[in-house]
């Protein structure tokens, strides 16, 4: 059974960092590029980040550019969003994605909420 879980969103001021983590199981983590979506209320869901099987390449969509940082580990079968200077617009769900690497087939996890507010 494939699981993938999200952990450390939270409340932040604007300004402010948080880091996400997604924890993968029950599947062969290295055959999977990882991704950060993200939905806010009324929109729909976008990418944020993404991150190669190998963890060799990383990219960013533009309004997060310069301010949040994509890594994965193999090894421990997990991938983080480092977010900083937070923004009010930056609140909304946020997604990680595993998707196979040949066939974009994927798993969801269950969605994390992230709130900008001061």
């Amino acid at each position: 059974q494939v699981k993938v879980v999200e952990s450390g969103g939270g409340l932040v001021q604007p300004g402010g960092s948080l880091r996400l983590s997604c924890t993968v199981s029950g599947l062969t983590f290295h055959y999977y590029v990882m991704k950060w979506y993200r939905q806010a209320p009324g929109k729909e869901r976008e990418l944020v980040a993404g991150v190669t099987s190998d963890g060799g390449r990383k990219t960013y969509a533009e309004f997060v550019k310069g301010r949040f940082t994509i890594s994965r580990d193999n090894r421990r079968k997990t991938v983080t969003q480092q977010m900083n200077s937070l923004k009010l617009e930056d609140t909304a769900v946020y997604y990680c994605r595993a998707e196979d690497i040949t066939t974009n087939n994927g798993y969801w996890g269950q969605g994390n909420q992230v709130t900008v507010s001061s």
